[in-house]
C-alpha cells in the first residue's frame, strides 16, 4: 500500500552537498560511479546487504533522471521491473509512486509474457528515488567527476591480473578507497553528442561526459577489450502545438496494475491517469529523411544502435516505403510536453521540424528540445563473471549501458546485482549468482556473460528459455525468499509477506486440489461450463472460461478465504502442466550451471578433442560453468561432452578438496 512521504527536495541537495564538501570517510567497503538506474541500485542495493556505500554522480538533481522515454516497463522488461522490485530495488515502487498511464501489455497472449508497463511523471520518479537514496542507511552520496580508479597488485590468492582499490576525483581531493568500486557510467563513458553536423563530448545534452581518464584506464592498463555503440533520443514537443484530435485515442487499464509487490494500488488513481495517443508517418517523414542524410553524420557511423528502438532514419532506410508507429506520450502530470516515441532522430533542428511537420497531427507543432545521438563506450561483456565483475580485476564490477545494453529496466537489474556482489566481495562473502532457469535477471547477465553483445541488448520474453515459470506474478516467489535467505538484500518486512503469500498459494492450491468429483458432479456445481473430464478444482480451473471466483462461489468455505489470489491461482492453473514437463529440463541446466570450470583452466593445450576453434572460443570467453559454456556460439555439443569427460575425470582426482568445495552447489 502506497503510504510514501517524499521531504522535500531542498533537504535532500542540503544533506548531499554537505556530503560533497565534507566526505565523512576516506574509506568505504564499496563505491558506485554513477547516478542513473545502474548506479542507483547498485548503491540501494550494497547498502542493503550491508556495506558502507559511496555513491558519486556528476549532478545531484539528475539522480533518477529519465534521460529518453518516461516509462518504465513493457513485453520482457516488466518482467525485470518485477524481479528487481521482488528482490527489494527501487524502480517498481518508484513506478508506482510516478506512474500516469498504466496498461499490460501483450494481454492477447498468455499471462506468462504478459508486459506491464507505465508511462512515468519524469519529477515524480526523479524525487522518488532521490528520497528512497537518502533515507538508505550505510549510503552517503557526493557530487563530483570521477578522473580514474585507484589499481593496485593483485591478491595472488584470488584470480585476477589487477585489483582495484578506490577511486580519484577530479577535484583534485585526496583518493577515496574501497574494496569494491561499480561503474555505471550509461553512455557517458568517452561520450559524444551527435545533432546534424556537430559533434561535442557528452552522454546527456547539459552534462559534461566522463573523464577520459576512465576510458584509457581500462583499455590500457587493465587490458579490456572496448567497443563502441550508439544510442538517440526524439525531440520532445509542445503539447499545445499538436492537434491530437487527429491522433487515435489510447487510454490507460483501470484499475491501474501496481509494479511492486508491496504494494495494492497506485498513487495515481484510475481517474485520474493520462491518455496516449498513435499516430503514423507519412511519405514526406521519409523524403526529408532521404533528402537530409547528407546533413547527418551520426547515421553515417560504424557504431551499432539499438535493433529495436531505431532513429527514424534508420527505419526509413531499413524499411523504406512503409508507414511507422509514432506514440505522443506525456511526460508529467503538469508537463506541457510530449514524447513522441518512435521519433528519435540526430539530423539538425531545422529539418527536425520540418519532418515532425509532415505527421498530419503535428502539422503546427513545436520543437521544445530536439532530438540528438549518443555515441559512447562499452566493455566487452565476456570479460565479467556472473557476478558482474570483470574476471582479470579484483573488486571491479561493472553494470548497465557499459555492459552492451539499452533500457532503464537492463540496466537497473544489473546494478542491484553487481551492487549485491560488490557488497559481498567487499564483506569477504562468496559470490552469488541467478540461474536463467529462475529469473529474467539470470537470462540477462547470462546472454552477456556468455554470449556478448555485437549491438545494444534489450530484454524480451522470447529470450528466456523457460518463460512459462518465470512470470511477472510470481518473482516474488522466485526471488524474494532466495534474496532475504541467502543473498541479504531483502527487508525482513518484504520478506515476511513474501512467505505469507507463498503458505497461502500453497494452502488455496491444496484446497483446490482437494476438490474431487465426478465430471457429472461437476457439471451440477458449474452447469454452464462443458466440462469433458477433470478430477479436481485445479484440473477444472484450467478451463479458460472457469475462474476462481466461480469455484469459490461454488464452494465458499473452502475457497473464499483466498479470494485475494484468484488472478494468482487461474495463472498457477493455466501453466500447471507445462511447468511441470519442465522441471526435469531445468533440473539438468542447473546441475550443468551448477559445475563450475576453472578460470586458470588452460584451453589451448587441453588434452582433449577440441578443435581450434573451440579452444580459441573458450580461451576467450573462459566461462564460469559448463552450463554458460553450452550457450557460447560455435561450441558443439560434442565438445561440451569432451570437457565435461575431462573436468569430471582428471579435475577431481587432481583437486577433490578444490572439486568440492568450489564445483557443486
Amino acid at each position: 500500500m502506497l503510504t510514501k512521504k517524499l521531504p522535500p527536495l531542498r533537504s535532500f541537495l542540503v544533506q548531499v552537498s554537505r556530503h560533497a564538501s565534507h566526505i565523512a570517510r576516506q574509506q568505504y567497503d564499496v563505491i558506485v560511479v554513477g547516478g542513473g538506474h545502474a548506479g542507483t541500485e547498485a548503491a540501494a542495493a550494497a547498502a542493503r546487504v550491508g556495506a558502507e556505500t559511496l555513491l558519486v554522480t556528476q549532478k545531484i538533481h539528475t539522480i533518477g533522471a529519465l534521460s529518453c522515454n518516461p516509462s518504465l516497463g513493457g513485453v520482457g522488461k516488466g518482467q525485470l521491473v518485477k524481479e528487481v522490485d521482488a528482490l527489494d530495488g527501487l524502480c517498481g515502487r518508484a513506478g508506482d509512486w510516478a506512474g500516469i498511464h498504466f496498461s499490460i501489455l501483450n494481454r492477447r497472449k498468455g499471462p506468462a509474457v504478459w508486459g506491464p508497463r507505465a508511462q512515468l511523471d519524469r519529477e515524480r520518479y526523479r524525487k522518488f528515488i532521490q528520497s528512497e537514496l537518502l533515507s538508505t542507511p550505510r549510503l552517503t552520496v557526493v557530487e563530483g567527476s570521477v578522473e580514474d580508479l585507484l589499481v593496485t597488485e593483485p591478491n595472488p590468492e584470488e584470480p585476477g591480473h589487477h585489483k582495484v582499490t578506490g577511486i580519484r576525483l577530479e577535484n583534485g581531493s585526496d583518493p577515496i578507497s574501497a574494496s569494491s568500486v561499480i561503474l555505471t557510467t550509461g553512455t557517458f563513458l568517452t561520450g559524444s553528442l551527435f545533432m546534424g553536423q556537430t559533434m561535442s563530448p557528452g552522454g546527456r545534452i547539459g552534462d559534461a561526459p566522463s573523464s577520459a581518464g576512465l576510458s584509457r584506464t581500462m583499455r590500457e592498463r587493465l587490458g579490456l577489450r572496448i567497443g563502441r555503440l550508439r544510442t538517440g533520443t526524439p525531440p520532445r514537443i509542445v503539447k499545445d502545438s499538436v492537434d491530437l484530435a487527429q491522433a487515435h485515442l489510447h487510454l490507460p487499464d483501470s484499475p491501474p496494475t501496481p509494479f511492486s509487490f508491496l504494494n495494492t494500488h497506485t498513487r495515481c488513481k484510475p481517474e485520474e491517469q493520462l491518455p496516449c495517443y498513435l499516430t503514423y508517418t507519412t511519405p514526406g517523414v521519409e523524403r526529408v529523411v532521404q533528402e537530409s542524410l547528407h546533413l547527418n553524420c551520426h547515421i553515417q557511423q560504424d557504431a551499432k544502435g539499438p535493433r529495436y528502438c531505431p532513429s527514424i532514419e534508420s527505419r526509413v532506410l531499413r524499411f523504406p516505403g512503409r508507414k511507422h508507429q509514432v506514440w505522443l506520450e506525456p511526460e508529467g502530470v503538469t508537463s506541457d510536453l510530449l514524447y513522441p516515441q518512435g521519433l528519435s532522430m540526430t539530423m539538425p533542428p531545422d529539418i527536425q521540424l520540418r519532418l515532425i511537420r509532415e505527421i498530419p497531427a503535428m502539422h503546427r507543432a513545436e520543437i521544445h528540445t530536439p532530438g540528438y545521438g549518443v555515441q559512447y563506450d562499452f566493455v566487452c561483456p565476456t570479460q565479467l563473471s556472473p557476478a558482474l565483475q570483470v574476471k582479470s580485476t579484483q573488486g571491479l564490477f561493472l553494470a548497465g549501458q557499459i555492459n552492451g545494453t539499452t533500457g532503464y529496466e537492463e540496466a537497473a537489474a544489473q546494478g542491484l546485482w553487481a551492487g549485491v556482489n560488490a557488497a559481498r566481495w567487499a564483506l569477504s562473502m562468496p559470490a552469488v549468482t541467478l540461474s536463467r532457469t529462475e529469473s529474467y535477471i539470470g537470462v540477462l547477465i547470462d546472454d552477456l556473460v556468455s554470449r556478448g553483445v555485437t549491438e545494444p541488448y534489450r530484454m524480451f520474453t522470447s529470450r528466456a528459455e523457460f518463460r512459462t515459470s518465470l512470470r511477472p506474478d510470481n518473482a516474488d516467489l522466485r526471488l524474494t525468499l532466495k534474496g532475504f535467505e541467502e543473498v541479504g538484500c531483502v527487508s525482513s518486512l518484504r520478506y515476511q509477506e513474501a512467505v505469507r503469500v507463498r503458505d497461502s498459494l500453497h494452502e488455496a492450491l491444496a484446497a483446490l486440489q482437494s476438490l474431487v468429483l465426478s465430471s457429472p458432479n461437476w457439471k451440477k456445481k458449474l452447469p454452464d461450463i462443458h466440462i469433458c473430464e477433470a478430477k479436481n478444482g485445479m484440473d477444472v480451473l484450467q478451463y479458460s472460461d472457469v475462474s476462481f471466483e466461480m469455484l469459490a462461489s461454488a464452494f465458499p468455505e473452502c475457497l473464499s478465504p483466498y479470494m485475494e489470489f484468484s488472478q494468482r491461482l487461474k495463472i498457477e492453473a493455466v501453466y500447471k502442466r507445462h511447468c511441470d514437463l519442465q522441471r526435469k529440463e531445468i533440473a539438468r541446466i542447473q546441475k550443468e550451471e551448477n559445475m563450475s570450470l576453472p578460470q586458470d583452466m588452460d584451453y589451448i593445450s587441453l588434452p582433449v578433442s577440441l578443435s581450434n576453434e573451440a579452444r580459441e572460443i573458450l580461451d576467450r570467453v573462459r566461462p564460469s560453468t559448463l552450463g554458460a559454456a553450452t550457450r557460447l556460439q560455435g561450441i558443439t555439443p560434442a565438445a561440451i561432452v569432451h570437457l565435461l569427460h575431462y573436468v569430471r575425470r582428471t579435475l577431481i582426482h587432481m583437486f577433490p578438496e578444490r572439486w568440492n568445495r568450489i564445483n557443486y552447489c
